[in-house]
């Protein structure tokens, strides 16, 4: 047993090094590297979808899946140079993956690289992979109790976006305890309220990635 726990700590130990490496080199470039973690249709997709428009020419996306490159062709759709990863079975990418991933997407000129992991609110918030932040996704369809649930995701996000707030009128969804529950989580957690399909908030978030990114 001893055995096994020192070289998972040693695997991990390598693990952040990487990570760390990674993260110098997007820092000599300028790119600030957001890792979108959440569960599957959270609305990450969307979310860079509709941000698309304020991001065309100074951001690429690495997607994460276990299959399929359904959300690779959505973004390239909406004009954002977008690189597929399929994990088949795993639960989140790893810094490995991203290192692959950085040496076939066009980063010269972009500002922003948003990471969308692959739909999980749980591992995916154990594991860097050289990026500046963790944004947490949380869909209002997901139910008022996901930020209670689930605290490990929040407590190392840098903030929180609630989307799909265009359907609250339909959902018995208590949007005020869901904010709440992610603020005892996380007392410096910024919170947005997002909807791909109204715009609502996306310039907010868009704002203040801008103002994270130049404080960096």
């Amino acid at each position: 047993m001893s055995k096994t726990i020192t070289l998972r700590r040693r695997v991990e130990a390598a693990g952040r090094r990487t990570a760390e490496a990674l993260r110098r080199f997007f820092r000599r470039r300028g790119v600030f590297v957001v890792n979108l973690i959440g569960s599957p249709g959270s609305g990450k997709t969307s979310l860079l979808e509709a941000a698309a428009p304020r991001l065309r020419g100074k951001a690429a996306v690495i997607q994460g899946d276990l299959e399929t490159d359904e959300d690779k062709r959505r973004i390239e759709r909406v004009g954002l140079p977008a690189y597929q990863i399929n994990t088949i079975s795993g639960c989140h990418l790893d810094v490995g993956q991203i290192r692959r991933a950085v040496g076939q997407l066009p980063l010269d000129n972009a500002r922003f690289l948003f990471i969308e992991n692959v739909g999980n609110l749980v591992c995916p918030a154990s594991f860097e992979i050289g990026e500046d932040i963790k944004v947490a996704v949380v869909s209002v369809t997901e139910g008022d109790d996901k930020p209670a649930k689930y605290p490990v995701a929040l407590r190392v996000a840098a903030a929180m976006v609630l989307t799909k707030t265009d359907l609250l009128p339909h959902l018995r969804c208590d949007i005020e305890r869901m904010e709440r529950d992610a603020v005892v989580a996380n007392p410096e957690l910024r919170v947005f309220r997002c909807s791909a399909r109204t715009g609502e908030g996306v310039d907010a978030l868009l704002d203040w990635l801008e103002e994270v990114a130049a404080r960096r």
